[in-house]
């Protein structure tokens, strides 16, 4: 088994920037088994030195450094959880000096201000998506006239959190579909689909973390057995050829690479908010 560290995202918001920041570049180190753990909304001294005793506690406990990856804008709030010995990265700080030289003027440090640069129409817009990637998630509703993207692909593949993440952080309606034994035996693409085939994008992943994956959810059953799960990869990986769909492997992507790829490739311009 690789090295095991502890990962803290620290904010005074949501804490997803800094979740999805430290992501992207935690799976630049392969052999490494991240633990993480989002500590959002640090906005006072007392959740800070709260926030700072636990990150100590883990580092006592397990005698390996934790890592902080911190979007608070209050420096004494930062540097309260330096004091927990943990190795601290700030996002925002190494934009501040030279900002502040160009602008000529001094940060606020005031917390819990992204809300003020909010545009609600597109705020609103990415809730709506969420609510349309819910209701359309694994095939629970097959009226897919909306949807800006349809990812396909075996059960446990990647489908869902990709929409989520492109619908939170896009606005992007995306559905997905699992492909289920009956339609692999039938080799030909279900008849609710047809007519969406240009918004269809494949999902696939290798049978060893697919059966692993499985394994943790249904332990034991032929769900999660190795050869059932190279079967129906083959099959799906056999249909998305046969029907010119794009496909992108998984296993090694990170959600952030995967919503990357398929905005490129449905050419969309959308922006993270």
């Amino acid at each position: 088994m690789g090295m095991r560290r502890t990962v803290f995202y620290l904010s005074d918001s949501t804490g997803i920037t800094a979740e999805t920041i430290g992501h992207s570049v935690l799976t630049q180190f392969d052999g490494v088994d991240f633990e993480t753990h989002r500590l959002p909304f640090i906005d006072d001294e007392e959740k800070a030195r709260a926030a700072a005793l636990r990150i100590k506690t883990v580092y006592a406990q397990t005698g390996r450094r934790p890592i902080v990856v911190n979007t608070m804008t209050s420096e004494a709030l930062c540097q309260i959880v330096a004091e927990s010995g943990a190795l601290v990265m700030d996002v925002f700080a190494p934009f501040m000096g030279p900002l502040e030289r160009e602008l000529g003027v001094k940060r606020s440090g005031a917390v819990n201000r992204s809300h003020g640069m909010v545009d609600f129409a597109k705020y609103e817009g990415r809730i709506n998506a969420t609510n349309y990637t819910l209701a359309h998630d694994d095939g629970v509703s097959l009226n897919y006239a909306d949807a800006d993207v349809i990812l396909l692909g075996v059960s446990r593949s990647g489908k869902t959190p990709t929409c989520l993440y492109m619908a939170l952080q896009y606005g992007l309606r995306a559905a997905n579909y699992p492909l289920t034994e009956e339609d692999l035996n039938k080799f030909e693409l279900p008849s609710h689909l047809v007519p969406y085939r240009e918004r269809l994008f494949g999902l696939t992943i290798d049978a060893e973390r697919l059966a692993q994956i499985r394994s943790e959810r249904r332990p034991h059953s032929r769900y999660a057995q190795l050869e059932q799960a190279r079967w129906e990869l083959d099959r799906a990986d056999r249909l998305f050829r046969h029907e010119s769909i794009p496909v992108l492997n998984t296993t090694h992507t990170s959600i952030e690479e995967i919503a990357s790829k398929i905005l490129s490739w449905r050419s969309v311009d959308r922006h993270m908010y």
